[in-house]
């Protein structure tokens, strides 16, 4: 347990509810996973129950078949339903998944498409049917940074950097924010906040947590569910612009082995306590409406079936009355469950599966579980309460509904004035040798890949999964770390040019570069070390090119983690931790560009909430643990106000990730280590240059009669999570000699897949195939144990030339080859 964290908890004041009635069949623990729930706080709903209420719900659930109250269980995902099919499964709630479009229109759609979309569920969902009034939908949606699936939306800071600016009341302010930009699109359920507390920032995901530290997740977690869904007791919230808020996710998440995404958090019941349940205390006491459960284990139990913290934890010992949400299929991974079939679920106390695609086997086998006992008939009464309960205090059966399809919300002056203050406060300055702030009246050179591009600034989850795809027309009320910069400059009479590659003409009195990490999720974004750009250090080579030029530069550094950048940092003359800001890229100006004089027109406010890595291996460097020696210190931060030198930093990153690659297998002319090809002697290769660079690609040529290549090497690799994700093989490359005969496509020892079509037509012309994981895994490969990731069969002669072979996630333009 961390120092202070004992204080934390006995001198929390806490009151106790009633607790949660249910009934469960018996689940077999480990004893690492016994759970003594009088350890637990007790934190207590607020405003979630009272005698109206409960009658409303009593009253209306006596009139209910067991077909309507299994579908209130029930969520799909809008890329998988039609609004006509509720009138024969009434569900309880649908959602629209990180990359699933608006009906009849493109994922990356403006306010209206989505407002229609949730009028046309909406619409049949209020059909008069049974001896009841009609019971809405709650839509769900991943409003996780604002609204960010919708174009025109105020893109709020990941939390990783609002985590960084230290202020509760600025977040209640943002939850407000979002929760009227969400409600005016048609959602009225905001998947957020996110209280992880990551302890490896190899995670993929660690960007969505405000703090290693569980304080300052205490801090905030009230706060934001405040801002989302006005103070406890709040009435008529939909129509006022709030939204449900879901806290998420339960629990320890972010303390899983290795940082492995929706893996196993191998950790005591006390340190679980101490750390990743802290957010949820101050987050029931707001009266959030629900709860998200987590893809994650706690010692080997899959927390969307473990009735000891779902239901003896959450429900009863902190007294939660809202309902509980699995995660997209989250139930499959329960052992003896699959995505259309999970009895186990509801019996741990989940009340509400997200079933996205298999929604309808879902429900089809519940139904079937509670007429044969499976499920009690308790327990579906127990989880259909919770989730009326909350569309009642949500004030769904109130048809009204004034901020749906508003003008004049999405990206507002206000909204946006918000997110420019919480990018300022968010900004931790690491090092300074005088050359900030920038005189306003300078010659400003701005350079680097990340100066002008809105996507890399707001990272993930922003308008599609994994953020990817993004041009700066997609941002119609944002603005760029360049354009802000430009402003600046131009109000104090200086002159701001936009040079990616750092390349001028006049010699400029200061260069601004702006780079880091593209944008990601999970599973892309998980790594194995914290070295950034790790054998291609193209950011360095642009700062050592300045510097060799003498220009005073200054480093933005866009990251969704603290990152081994001692290098970079010894090359620059200041170095900013801008995290990803989101929309609003002129707060970064706000504090880096001074007036003309060269005096701040606001200081550097922020302090790390992460602590900074000295070595590219230390990747469970959490303050108040064994060895904890960071670069930079949990609470640094430099200001104007208090300078500080920073002296050389040591360039050897002191860890080696390379034989832990598990996701590249082609890139730039070579395979990168553990992986290497395998051919047959009539198959030769010979490099040459691809599409971007020299010697950049092979070319392969089958000389005659059959033969495989493949790319493999090392362990077999498990890619079952990536598989479950809809990620896909990405392959580069370009055909030079069409296929004279059948050729297969397949992995480690799957049988494959006719790809002949990917390999005749059009010679001369790079192209770029994505095939779905699944798609292997139907075809026989055990996606578990994948010994080699690319295997090519050909019976007659065949040339191509190849260029890149990777994981990569962009489900909507992938095939599955020889399927309709």
């Amino acid at each position: 347990m961390r120092p202070g964290l004992k204080l934390l908890l006995s001198t929390t004041i806490l009151w106790a509810a009633s607790p949660a009635f249910a009934q469960h069949a018996p689940t077999a623990l480990s004893e690492a996973a016994t759970v003594h729930p009088e350890k637990w706080p007790i934190a207590g709903s607020q405003g979630l129950v009272d005698p109206a209420t409960e009658k409303f719900v009593s009253d209306l659930m006596a009139t209910m078949t067991l077909e309507e109250k299994v579908g209130q269980m029930i969520q799909a995902d809008i890329g998988a339903m039609k609004p006509e099919e509720l009138r024969q499964y009434p569900l309880g709630s649908v959602l629209a998944g990180g990359s699933s479009p608006p009906l009849g229109a493109p994922d990356r759609s403006p306010q209206m498409p989505w407002v229609e979309t949730a009028r046309a569920f909406r619409k049949v969902a209020m059909e008069p049917r049974g001896k009841h009034q009609p019971i809405p939908l709650i839509f769900g949606i991943d409003a996780v940074h604002g609204n960010s699936n919708v174009i025109g939306a105020t893109i709020f800071p990941h939390n990783v950097g609002l985590g960084a600016m230290h202020d509760p009341a600025l977040m209640r302010r943002i939850g407000k924010a979002t929760a009227e930009e969400t409600a005016a699109t048609g959602p009225d359920w905001a998947f957020g906040p996110t209280l992880t507390v990551p302890q490896d920032e190899r995670w993929g995901r660690a960007y969505e947590g405000y703090s290693e530290d569980p304080a300052v997740v205490r801090a905030y977690a009230g706060e934001m569910v405040r801002g989302l869904q006005g103070e406890p007791g709040t009435k008529n919230r939909i129509q006022q612009g709030y939204v449900a808020a879901s806290a998420k996710h339960f629990l320890g998440d972010g303390g899983t082995a290795g940082g492995v995404d929706q893996g196993d958090a191998q950790i005591g019941e006390d340190e679980l306590i101490a750390i990743h349940a802290q957010g949820y205390v101050p987050a029931i006491q707001a009266g959030t409406l629900t709860v998200m459960a987590s893809f994650s284990s706690w010692n080997g139990v899959k927390m969307h079936g473990n009735k000891s913290l779902l239901t003896d934890v959450l429900k009863d010992r902190m007294g939660f009355q809202g309902f509980v949400v699995g995660d997209w299929n989250g139930h499959g991974q329960v052992p003896g469950c699959t995505t259309t079939d999970c009895a186990a679920t509801f019996n741990a106390g989940l009340d509400m599966a997200m079933a996205p695609d298999g929604w309808k086997g879902l429900f089809e086998s519940t139904v079937a579980h509670v007429k044969d006992g499976t499920i009690p008939m308790a327990r579906i009464d127990d989880a259909v309460r919770r989730i009326l309960r909350v569309k009642a205090k949500l004030g769904l059966f109130d048809p009204a509904r004034p901020f749906e399809g508003k003008a004049g919300v999405l990206g507002n002056t206000e909204h946006r004035a918000v997110a420019r203050e919480a990018v300022a406060k968010s900004l931790v300055l690491l090092k300074n040798q005088g050359v900030l702030p920038v005189k306003a009246s300078a010659n400003v050179l701005v350079a680097g890949p990340g100066a002008d591009s809105i996507a890399q600034q707001t990272g993930g989850w922003t308008l599609s999964w994994q953020g990817d795809g993004n041009d700066n027309s997609m941002f119609p009320n944002g603005q760029s770390i360049f354009s802000g910069i430009a402003e600046a400059v131009k109000a104090g009479g200086g002159t701001a040019t936009l040079s990616p590659d750092g390349s001028f003409t006049a010699k400029p009195d200061v260069a601004i570069v702006v780079f880091g990490e593209q944008p990601y999720a999970e599973m892309r974004g998980d790594i194995a070390t914290l070295e950034f750009q790790a054998g291609d250090k193209q950011a360095l080579a642009l700062l050592k090119k300045l510097k060799a030029a003498g220009v005073p530069t200054v480093s933005v550094f866009l990251s969704g983690r603290p990152l081994w950048v001692n290098p970079e940092i010894n090359a620059s003359d200041a170095f900013v931790a801008a995290w990803l800001p989101g929309s609003e890229g002129a707060g970064v100006a706000d504090v880096i560009i001074g007036d003309k004089a060269g005096k701040p027109r606001r200081d550097f406010g922020g302090t790390l909430s992460f602590s900074w890595p000295k070595t590219a291996g230390q990747f469970t460097l959490n303050k108040g643990q064994p060895g904890y020696d960071p670069l930079f210190a949990l609470g640094y931060g430099l200001s104007y106000a208090k300078p500080e030198t920073v002296a050389i930093l040591g360039e050897e990153p002191g860890f080696d990730a390379s034989s832990l690659n598990t996701s590249v297998y082609f890139a730039k002319g070579v395979t990168p280590k553990p992986f290497s090809f395998a051919t047959e002697s009539n198959i030769t290769r010979a490099p040459i240059d691809g599409p971007q660079t020299q010697e950049g690609a092979q070319q392969l040529n089958w000389t005659g009669g059959p033969a495989t290549l493949s790319i493999g090497g090392g362990a077999p690799i498990n890619l079952s999570r990536e598989t479950n994700g809809d990620l896909s093989l990405q392959l580069i490359y370009r055909l030079d000699r069409a296929a004279a005969g059948p050729v297969t496509l397949t992995m480690g020892e799957g049988k494959g897949f006719d790809a002949t079509s990917l390999f005749t037509g059009e010679t001369g012309k790079w192209r770029t195939v994505k095939v779905l994981l699944k798609c292997y895994q139907q075809n026989g490969t055990d996606v578990n144990a994948v010994g080699a990731p690319l295997v090519v069969k050909a019976s007659a002669p065949l040339s191509f030339s190849l260029a890149d072979v990777r994981i990569v996630s962009d489900p909507a333009n992938s095939i599955c080859p020889g399927t309709k």
